[in-house]
């Protein structure tokens, strides 16, 4: 095997203020280090870039480290074994992991799960079976402990997580789900997966298209943007209802703090459950979600989007066109790999 392999990676060299810029990042070429015992070398294939990426890439206390400056991002990639020091991976395996953002991932094999490329496409183990679709699973059934019969509202459902979401609300039996979408386009495609109803927020208040869509209320609201869509939940929701809350993408690119609900003290009349969750802290659901998500696929039940970019050169764009709302369902970028 050649010493001197090189591969390029995605380094965050200054930390966005709002929106982030291409100037925020920079492609570097990197030597590839060489194998230690128990090490695996993968070619990466697909990356995947995320929302919560965004809040990462600021100085502060989360529940993930920052990023580093001057070091390559991380995040979920899929690639090939092109060299092992393991026994517990061999060379042609493909496998999923969180060093993506670059050509070449070196790390221990426990770091790495084989994943089986003719049992689905590799962007499938980023999207509808990978995190965002355990994240919709955990989100939606353990956490917010949705039930048959239930009336459910996500935001962001034109998105990985949002779009499997309300199907998987209208698989397990909800009366009624319905969404919302950054444009007319994406509000077609949602009513397409199977949504009850949906609506685009930009054209008119959350908390009135909201009411005309469900006027006797919601029993669960699973949030991926928070902000307007938060609060007008909470206006909206029955006794007893429970709130996921996944992600609030609307704060994400602000400068300072935004401001809470304004009407949270109804939460208090109404019982409600607001329960905010990591999709890490619900692994132990990954075999039945695997089982029962992967059968819906395979009989048709389910459906997954993607918008894809191509080259490790436009996976800065990929994530700010993400944060700007350019994809439908999962955006990943196709990698071109290293060279040797």
């Amino acid at each position: 095997m050649p010493t001197h392999r090189t591969g390029r990676e995605i380094q965050l060299v200054s930390r966005p203020h709002g929106v982030p810029s291409p100037h925020n990042f920079a492609m570097v070429e990197t030597p590839v280090p060489a194998l230690d015992e128990d090490q695996v070398l993968v070619r990466n294939l697909v990356m995947s870039v995320d929302p919560y990426m965004r809040s990462r890439m600021n100085d502060v206390p989360s529940y993930v480290p920052p990023f580093a400056l001057e070091r390559a991002l991380d995040g979920g990639a899929v690639g090939e074994v092109v060299e092992s020091r393991s026994d517990a991976l061999e060379v042609g395996d493909v496998v999923l992991h969180g060093l993506g953002w670059r050509d070449y991932a070196v790390g221990a094999a426990r770091g790495f799960r084989r994943v089986d490329p003719e049992a689905a496409p590799l962007a499938a183990y980023l999207g509808v079976l990978g995190m965002p679709g355990l994240t919709a699973y955990a989100g939606l059934l353990e956490v917010a402990s949705m039930k048959a019969g239930d009336v459910v509202f996500v935001s962001g459902a034109a998105g990985a997580v949002g779009s499997a979401a309300g199907q998987i609300a209208k698989l397990k039996g909800a009366a009624r789900v319905i969404g919302s979408a950054g444009s007319a386009a994406k509000v077609e495609h949602v009513l397409g997966l199977g949504f009850d109803a949906a609506f685009d927020y930009k054209q008119a208040p959350v908390r009135r298209q909201l009411r005309d869509a469900a006027p006797d209320g919601i029993d669960v609201y699973f949030d991926n943007v928070g902000g307007d869509h938060l609060e007008a939940a909470i206006g909206s929701l029955r006794l007893r209802g429970r709130v996921a809350l996944c992600g609030a993408i609307s704060g994400y690119n602000e400068s300072t703090a935004p401001p809470g609900p304004r009407n949270l003290a109804l939460a208090i009349g109404k019982r409600l459950t607001l329960r905010g969750f990591i999709v890490n802290d619900h692994n132990a659901l990954r075999g039945v979600f695997t089982e029962e998500v992967g059968g819906w696929i395979r009989g048709g039940r389910l459906r997954w989007e993607q918008t894809t970019r191509h080259g490790l050169e436009n996976a800065p764009a990929a994530f700010i066109g993400l944060l700007q709302g350019e994809n439908t369902g999962k955006m990943v970028v196709e990698l071109s790999g290293g060279t040797a």
